[in-house]
C-alpha cells in the first residue's frame, strides 16, 4: 500500500503528493489515538510510539507548511469532550506541552527563550523543574474560597463538568482559607492513582470480572468519568496542583512562589520541584528524577521545565497548542522485545481463570521479566497474542509486567490463536463467563464453577473461611492450613470440625506442635461451632457477599433455613434468575442485581449445598439473626418508600422502619406488605396497585410508627 511506503520514507525525501498522503495518514492515526487515550482510557500504542508519530507529522509540516491547517493534530489538544457530562468552556485554554527528548532539544528551548526575550547568552533564565505526573489534567474553580466547579481538559477549550466526582477526592479542598486567596481562583492540577493503590484496584477489578486498566493514568481517567459519583468515591484517587487558569488577582510573581501559596492553601504539590538557573541545573534535575522514578509512589514520565518569572511568561505567550514558556523533557521509553514461550492458566480464590504469558526472560527498567498477566481471553484476542510471538514488554507503573503489543511480522508460521480453556485446568469443572443478571452483558472473566470443591480455590477459600470476620478460628492461620491441606487433614470446611475426632493424638506429635497447642486449637474450633447467620454467609466466600451484605441478608431472611428455601426455589431461565422470589431478592434495599446473581448461583449448585450440609452435619449451629424491636406489630413486615416525602428524609424513614424491625426493600413485589407513597411516586405506586399491595401516604405511615411501641 502507498501509505506503508510513505511511512518508511524520511520526511525530507517526500514529494508534495507523498507528503500530503503521509500527513493525512498520520493525522487520522493521531486523532484515533487521542480518542482512545482521552475518552476511552484504552490506548493501543505506547507513549513513545505516539510521540514518534507526532514528531514525524510536525517534521512534514515544517517542510510543507500548507498541510498545517487549523484541524491538524499539531494545533489541537486532547480530544473533544464525551457526551454524558455538561460542557464547560475554559476561560483560559488548558494547553498541552511541547516535548523534548534530548539534552540538545532542552538547550534549543533555552536558546529560543533568550532569543524571543532579547536576553544575552550569559543572562540566567530561572526555570522550575517539576515532575511530569502521568495522570489526568483537571481544572478546579473556587469562588470566594468555595469549590464551585471542576472540569476535565477535554480539547483544551471545552471540557466536561465532573464537579461531583472531584468532590470525592479527599486531597482536593472544598473550601480555602478565608481572606488569603483571590475571590476567583481556578487551580489546575493532575488527578492520579498511586502505584500500590492501582495494583490493589486492578486486582479487585480482575476478581470481579470487571475492566482491567493498563496503567494508573487510565484507571484515574476511567474513575473520573463515572456518571455515578459513588463509584468514583470508592476509587483511590489523589491530586497534585501545578498551576492556575482564570484568576481575579495575581498574588505571586513566579511559578515557585505560586506552588508555595497553593500548598499553603491546602493543595498537595509534588515535593520534587526545584529551581534551576541554567541547562546544567535542568539536566541534573532530569537525571535525578529519572533515577528516583522507580522509588516514587506515583508514576511520572518526564520533567516539565517552566519559566519562573510571570512577566516573561506574559511576553512569551503561547503557540496554537502549547505555551512558549514551558516544555516537557520526556524520559526514554522503557520497553523491551522478547518471546512468548507459553501461555499458562492460573485459577484464583474466586475461580477466575487468568492467562499468564511465560516470557523468555528480558530486562525491563533494570528488572528481569519472565511473565506477564494477559488478564482474560478478550485481551488475548484483542492483541492477537500467540505462543511463539515476538512481543513488546514494559513494566506498567514500573511494577506490573505488561505486553504492549505482538509483532506479527516476526510471527513463526506455525503460531496459532490461543484456545482459551472452557474447563478448569485444576478440577475439570466447567469454566463459564457469567452474564450480568440486569444488563445481560457478559463478564470479561471466565470462572470455574466448582467453588469450594476446586482444589485450586480450596486453600484460599479455607483461609477466608477461618478469617476474622468469618469463623475467626484462632491458631488456624494460613501456614497451618497449608500444611493440613497438603497432608489431606483439612480439604473442606467441614473437615475443620471433625479434625479432633479424626486426630487420635497425631497432631500433638507433629513438628512444632505439642499436646498443649493441639488442645488450644481444638478448643478454638469448638468455641466456633455456634456462629451467627451473617458470619456464616460471609465465611462461604460467595462472590460479592461481604460482611455488610451478609448482615443485610441475615436480617432480611432471619434464618439459614428461610434463606436456603427462598434462594433454592428461584428458577433459572436461559441462564438468568427469574420469578417472584428473584424479584423479592433484588428488591431488598441495598442489594443489587450484580450481588444477588452470584448468591443464587451458589445455592443452585449441588456441590455448594453439600458443603453447607456437611458443616451442619459436623455440628455447626447457625444462629438466627436477631431482629430489633421484635415486639413491634410492624416487625418482620416489608415496606417500600417511593416518591418525595415532605415531613422527613428518605434516610430517616428507612432508619425508623429498621428500628421497628421492618425490612426496607427497593422495589414493589407480591411479597411487600405495604408501600409508603409520597409526591411523584409514579410507577411504584402503579405497580403496587396492580399487585394488590397496600399503599399508604406519609401521614398514615407516621401514625403507624407512633402506634408501634
Amino acid at each position: 500500500m502507498a501509505e506503508d511506503s510513505h511511512a518508511q520514507t524520511p520526511p525530507e525525501a517526500l514529494d508534495e503528493a507523498a507528503a500530503s498522503a503521509e500527513h493525512a495518514r498520520l493525522a487520522a492515526a493521531l486523532a484515533r489515538h487521542d480518542r482512545l487515550y482521552y475518552q476511552n482510557e484504552a490506548p493501543e500504542v505506547s507513549d513513545a510510539e505516539y510521540d514518534r508519530m507526532r514528531r514525524r507529522l510536525e517534521a512534514i509540516e515544517a517542510l510543507f507548511p500548507d498541510l498545517a491547517g487549523a484541524a491538524s493534530p499539531s494545533r489541537t489538544v486532547g480530544a473533544p469532550p464525551q457526551t454524558g457530562f455538561a460542557k464547560v468552556t475554559h476561560a483560559v485554554p488548558m494547553l498541552s506541552l511541547r516535548n523534548a527528548f534530548s539534552a540538545g532539544e532542552v538547550g534549543e528551548f533555552l536558546a529560543s527563550l533568550r532569543n524571543f526575550l532579547g536576553l544575552d547568552e550569559d543572562q540566567p533564565v530561572p526555570v522550575t523543574a517539576e515532575p511530569k505526573v502521568d495522570g489526568v489534567s483537571v481544572s478546579l474553580r473556587y469562588e470566594d474560597g468555595a469549590f464551585a466547579l471542576g472540569a476535565t481538559r477535554g480539547d483544551g477549550r471545552e471540557g466536561e463538568d465532573i464537579s461531583a466526582n472531584l468532590r470525592c477526592i479527599a486531597e482536593i479542598p472544598q473550601r480555602l482559607p478565608q481572606g488569603t486567596c483571590p475571590s476567583l481562583l481556578e487551580v489546575r492540577g493532575e488527578v492520579y492513582m498511586n502505584r500500590q493503590d492501582f495494583l490493589a484496584f486492578n486486582r479487585r477489578q480482575e476478581e470481579q470480572g470487571e475492566k482491567i486498566f493498563a496503567n494508573p493514568r487510565n484507571a484515574a481517567s476511567g474513575s473520573l468519568r463515572q456518571l455515578d459519583a459513588a463509584i468514583t468515591a470508592k476509587r483511590p484517587l489523589c491530586f497534585f496542583a501545578y498551576g492556575w487558569g482564570e484568576i481575579s488577582s495575581l498574588p505571586w510573581s513566579g511559578q515557585m512562589q505560586a506552588l508555595q501559596a497553593l500548598q499553603a492553601w491546602g493543595f498537595p504539590v509534588p515535593d520534587l520541584c526545584t529551581m534551576c538557573h541554567g541547562i546544567d541545573d535542568m539536566l541534573a534535575a532530569w537525571q535525578s528524577m529519572q533515577a528516583a522514578r522507580a522509588a516514587i509512589a506515583y508514576e511520572i514520565d518526564g520533567v516539565v521545565y517552566k519559566v519562573d518569572r510571570l512577566d516573561w511568561r506574559q511576553r512569551l505567550g503561547s503557540l496554537s497548542r502549547a505555551p512558549r514558556w514551558a516544555i516537557a523533557h520526556k524520559f526514554p521509553a522503557e520497553e523491551a522485545e522478547t518471546i512468548v514461550e507459553d501461555i499458562a492458566i492460573q485459577v484464583g480464590r474466586t475461580g477466575v481463570l487468568t492467562p499468564v504469558a511465560r516470557l523468555r526472560p528480558v530486562s525491563v527498567s533494570g528488572v528481569m521479566v519472565s511473565h506477564a498477566s494477559l488478564h482474560n481471553e478478550d485481551e488475548i484476542a484483542r492483541k492477537d497474542i500467540r505462543i511463539g510471538d515476538a512481543v513488546v514488554v514494559r513494566r506498567a507503573g514500573e511494577v506490573i509486567p505488561q505486553i504492549v503489543a505482538a509483532l506479527p511480522e516476526k510471527r513463526p508460521p506455525d503460531a496459532k490463536p490461543f484456545a482459551f480453556p472452557r474447563t478448569c485446568p485444576q478440577c475439570g469443572a466447567p469454566a463459564a463467563r457469567e452474564s450480568n443478571a440486569g444488563s445481560g452483558a457478559e463478564s470479561a472473566a471466565r470462572r470455574c464453577i466448582a467453588g469450594l470443591t476446586c482444589p485450586a480455590q480450596a486453600l484460599e477459600r479455607l483461609a477466608h473461611f477461618v478469617s476474622r470476620d468469618a469463623f475467626d478460628i484462632e491458631g488456624l492461620g494460613h501456614k497451618h492450613l497449608k500444611l493440613f491441606f497438603n497432608d489431606g487433614l483439612i480439604r473442606h470446611p467441614d473437615d475443620i470440625f471433625t479434625l479432633q475426632k479424626r486426630d487420635d493424638g497425631a497432631l500433638a506429635e507433629r513438628d512444632g506442635w505439642g499436646e498443649k497447642s493441639a488442645e488450644n486449637l481444638f478448643a478454638a474450633i469448638e468455641a466456633r461451632r455456634q456462629i451467627s447467620l451473617e458470619r456464616f454467609l460471609f465465611a462461604l466466600g460467595i462472590r460479592h457477599i461481604g460482611s455488610a451484605t451478609a448482615r443485610l441478608l441475615a436480617l432480611h431472611y432471619g434464618s439459614l433455613e428461610s434463606l436456603r428455601q427462598s434462594l433454592q426455589s428461584i428458577a433459572i431461565e436461559d441462564g438468568k434468575p427469574a420469578g417472584d422470589e428473584w424479584e423479592s431478592l433484588v428488591a431488598i434495599d441495598g442489594l443489587s442485581v450484580t450481588v444477588a446473581a452470584p448468591l443464587v448461583l451458589f445455592f443452585s449448585q449441588v456441590h455448594n449445598r453439600a458443603v453447607v450440609d456437611g458443616l451442619l452435619a459436623a455440628g455447626v449451629r447457625v444462629q438466627p439473626a436477631e431482629r430489633p424491636a421484635a415486639a413491634s406489630p410492624l416487625s418482620g413486615k416489608s415496606v417500600v418508600f417511593t416518591g418525595k416525602l415532605s415531613g422527613l428524609s428518605r434516610a430517616e424513614a428507612k432508619a425508623r422502619a429498621q428500628q421497628l424491625g421492618m425490612r426496607v426493600v427497593g422495589a414493589v413485589s407480591k411479597s411487600v406488605d405495604f408501600v409508603v407513597a409520597g409526591e411523584d411516586s409514579g410507577s411504584q405506586r402503579k405497580r403496587a396497585q396492580e399487585l394488590g399491595v397496600e399503599v399508604i401516604d406519609e401521614e398514615e405511615w407516621l401514625e403507624r410508627c407512633r402506634e408501634a411501641p
